[in-house]
């Protein structure tokens, strides 16, 4: 049996491919969530009226590895501290954010993320990655899926 993750992390192709290489990871799909757009195209995302992020929805084998690994794997992906952006990236849509599917999961997100804050790394910064229950998940157009597996290419950091 399999169970979902949902994370926001700026460009979904960068963070889908990251998690899509993780061991215990059996599929990934990259699209639209947290909004109020019912049905978003990429077009009506990046015009920043739907309020979505980018995301990516994470199939994972709870036996071979855990939500825990996910999230240790989630913030090494970004930076959590920049508002609404990551890298040339900016707007709502490049967001960092954990969408919950169980109480089990909001409660390790959080815990991880009070660790995080507590880092020395973050001394004097801020984590800004917003906690929140899954909502609806679209996926995005076909040419976004897999978008660096299909042209042959290793993804950057920031697209």
């Amino acid at each position: 049996m399999t169970e979902r993750a949902t994370f926001a992390a700026g460009c979904f192709w960068h963070v889908e491919e990251a998690f899509r290489d993780l061991k215990g990871v059996v599929g990934t799909t990259v699209g639209y969530t947290g909004g109020v757009t019912r049905g978003p195209t990429y077009k009506d995302v990046c015009s920043g009226r739907t309020h979505h992020a980018e995301a990516v929805l994470v199939e994972f084998d709870p036996g071979q590895t855990t939500y825990g690994e996910l999230l240790e794997s989630f913030w090494g992906l970004h930076d959590p501290s920049q508002l609404n952006r990551q890298g040339p990236d900016v707007g709502e849509q490049y967001r960092s954010a954990i969408f919950y599917h169980t109480e089990a999961q909001r409660a390790s997100a959080e815990a991880s993320k009070e660790q995080l804050q507590a880092s020395e790394h973050f001394k004097n910064k801020r984590v800004v990655t917003q906690i929140r229950p899954a909502e609806e998940f679209f996926p995005a157009e076909e040419y976004h899926q897999k978008y660096f597996e299909k042209r042959g290419m290793k993804g950057c950091r920031y697209c």
